[in-house]
């Protein structure tokens, strides 16, 4: 069997993030487009962001998918972000942040970004589109000006003004997939975007904030829940997971 990435004692957390367009946000799912996935960022609702979906070449994908409610001059919450030199960059804050932080995540561990997708072949569903291991966390609140102007300069809207007093960047290495393999996708045939099929090892680690019985009562599926963004798994130094992230940041980085 080939030896895990993760041999090395890291990623003693996986975590299913949620991000992009929903219903809530935005007002609809992101689209997949010629078999890409493209998660469009949330709508700037601090008045922060100098970045606008125009900016990102997604104009016409923001008008689409929120019926006209926004469009290529609206400011957007451009993040996570994925740059061309194989970094990542998430901001998080609030009720999230302290989550992550209550569940111990820190470096080494991984974020699996899931959104809201849509395409005329699958219906709508959730599926994972991106990755990020984490390498380095940033406290916005306590670092230095020389290091909140970087990430200024790189568009971060975090960096732009304090969104909470708990203002935390997570960066390394990750990448957004582009292609949107079956694998990939948690949704299962014909059902409702939460209704999702698992793998067996997820039951034995447990999810943060899918502890009720019921939401696991079929064997290899999850009602997952319907609000909240960052769900922890504590995966330890179980092979089986490992193999699982393996497989699916393969997944993500094919093509």
């Amino acid at each position: 069997m080939q030896q895990s990435r993760w041999s090395d004692g890291w990623v003693m957390r996986i975590i299913f993030s949620r991000k992009g367009f929903d219903s809530a946000a935005g007002g609809g799912p992101s689209p997949i487009v010629e078999g890409r996935p493209i998660s469009l960022p949330i709508p700037d609702t601090k008045g922060l962001s100098p970045v606008t979906y125009g900016d990102l070449g997604l104009g016409e994908h923001a008008a689409r998918a929120s019926r006209g409610r926004l469009g290529g001059g609206d400011a957007c919450h451009f993040d996570p972000m994925f740059r061309a030199d194989g970094t990542a960059i998430l901001g998080q804050c609030h009720a999230a942040q302290g989550h992550l932080v209550k569940q111990g995540v820190r470096e080494g561990d991984v974020f699996v970004f899931f959104g809201l997708f849509d395409s005329a072949e699958e219906g709508r569903h959730h599926r994972i589109f991106a990755y990020l291991r984490i390498m380095e966390r940033i406290d916005l609140v306590t670092c230095d000006e020389p290091t909140r102007a970087h990430y200024r300069s790189l568009g971060q809207p975090h960096a732009f003004g304090l969104h909470a007093n708990n203002d935390m960047l997570y960066v390394g290495r990750g990448a957004a997939a582009s292609t949107a393999p079956a694998s990939l996708r948690l949704t299962a045939p014909s059902a409702k975007p939460s209704q999702w099929i698992v793998p067996s090892w997820l039951r034995r680690t447990g999810l943060s904030c899918h502890d009720a019985s019921w939401r696991w009562e079929e064997p290899g599926r999850l009602t997952a829940v319907s609000r909240g963004q960052e769900f922890v798994a504590h995966v330890g130094d179980d092979p089986e997971p490992r193999e699982w992230l393996d497989r699916a940041i393969a997944a993500i980085e094919a093509g």
